[in-house]
Order: structure tokens, then sequence, then C-alpha cells
């Protein structure tokens, strides 16, 4: 096993349990505050891509320029991501590896916060006149519901994605701590860095130090800026 999706909300959610058992309520924002962080920075880069190329921001540009696709290892699971199109023109999502980690992990609260604003953060950060919306989570209902006021939340997904914007897990699973590490840190100083110390002893035992090393080598990564 490589890093995946359940690696990305392994972080994810080990920060929200060191972070809420060191500061309680004010964890808890920090952990949302820094999932909105994180997520702008992706929409972010996004628009970038789509802007050097001459695309518009559109939601068919949104969904071509998204940085990930499934991994194998959530295929040959059974977690990889499942959606269809509702008679209301909602994205439906019945599987999702996100809520197969934090359902694991007994993190229901911190799966429900998590995705409650993802997606539509990294919308925000790609255009924030698509308005897109997040209506329900798998953590709290049979389904996630996703929609655009805007018009189509699937224009232009036929097209697949642009692979020279595709990350790989590893610089995702980088990302999402590094970004969080960094919040943590402005808010709680030395005590929020030190949840994010914390963070990576987790990562080392549970998928080894090879893991920990790899994202220790984006310390200094600039993650609002394509390369």
């Amino acid at each position: 096993m490589g890093f995946n999706e359940k690696v990305h909300a392994y972080i994810a959610g080990r920060y929200y349990i060191h972070l809420t058992e060191a500061f309680g309520r004010r964890g808890e924002q920090a952990f949302l505050h820094a999932t909105q962080y994180y997520a702008l920075q992706r929409g972010r880069r996004m628009a970038q891509r789509a802007i050097r190329d001459g695309a518009e921001l559109t939601q068919a540009s949104y969904n071509y320029y998204g940085e990930w696709i499934s991994t194998e290892d959530v295929k040959k699971d059974g977690t990889a991501n499942v959606f269809e199109r509702d008679a209301q023109g909602n994205m439906v999502v019945t599987v999702c590896p996100w809520y197969a980690q934090f359902k694991a992990m007994g993190l229901t609260d911190a799966g429900a916060l998590y995705c409650s604003d993802l997606d539509a953060s990294i919308s925000r950060g790609f255009n924030p006149a698509l308005g897109y919306e997040t209506v329900q989570t798998l953590h709290e209902s049979e389904c996630c519901i996703h929609r655009l006021k805007s018009g189509d939340i699937f224009e232009g997904s036929d097209k697949g994605k642009f692979p020279g914007g595709i990350k790989d897990f590893e610089y995702h699973c980088a990302h999402i701590y590094w970004s969080f590490r960094e919040v943590a840190a402005s808010i709680f100083k030395e005590e929020g860095d030190d949840v994010g110390k914390a963070v990576l002893v987790d990562v080392e035992l549970e998928y080894g130090t090879e893991y920990a090393d790899s994202i220790r080598q984006y310390s200094d990564t600039n993650f609002n800026v394509i390369d």
C-alpha cells in the first residue's frame, strides 16, 4: 500500500483528535479553519493552471483541473468514490474512502466537520462565484449531496481531468499535514506546533518511518503555487 485517500483522511483525523484534546472547542474551530485553508490552496492551484492555459473559471474547468483521481488501493478495497446525478442535478455520493476512514477511526464528528466544507472551500478557492454547496454528508446521512447554485455541477466532467494537474497522494498527504500544522502553530504557537509533531509520530507508528520521512521532505514546499 502506498499513500492514498485513507492515509490522507487519517492525517486529518489525528489532527482533530490532538487539537480537540489540547484545546477543546478552540481546537475544533482550528480544525475547521485548517480544512478551509488547505482546501482553498487546492482550489487556487487549480485556478492558476486554468488561467495559465487560457481557460475560463467555469464549473467545466473546475472539474477538468481537479488534482486527484482514485488510487488503486481504494479501488481494490471497494471504497473508491461512487456517485451519480439525482433528479435535481445534484451529485449524490454513496461510497467514499474518506468516510470509510473517519468511520473506522470512530471520528464521525471530525468527518462531518471536514466534509461539510472541504469541497465548497476548494470551489471557493477556484472561483467563489460558482456557488458550490455540500448539503449533507455520509457521516450524518445515507449519502453526500453536492450542488451548484450557478449551473450544472457535472459540466464537462465527461472530458476527464487535466493530466498535468494530477498530484499523487504523497503530495496531497504532505499538503494536508503541513497546511494543518501551519494553522495550528499560527493559532496556538508552540503548543500548536507540538500538535503537528504528534500527528507525524502517529503517521510513523501507523504506516512506518518511510511515510513520515516522505512527509518531512515537503516541509519547505509552497503549496500556494503551481510548479
